[in-house]
């Protein structure tokens, strides 16, 4: 079971590597007043990032509270 996982990781990274590798070509970003230009790959791996890391928050958030209602619930 475990060479599983490592086996689903390692895919998941070389396909994110060839992502990478396909997508050099640079584009123009602006966010909040901000302006630069970096490769589409990094822009949409940030965005990823970003999604990830907000979603974790508020799934985060959500949990911690339908646990605190069940804990006053009981």
């Amino acid at each position: 079971m475990v060479w599983a996982g490592a086996w689903a990781v390692a895919i998941v990274l070389i396909a994110v590597i060839v992502f990478i590798l396909q997508k050099t070509r640079s584009v123009q970003v602006s966010f909040f007043g901000l302006h630069g230009a970096l490769p589409l790959a990094v822009g949409l791996l940030i965005a990823m990032v970003a999604g990830v890391v907000v979603t974790l928050v508020l799934g985060t958030a959500r949990i911690t509270q339908v646990r605190r209602l069940a804990r006053r619930r009981r």
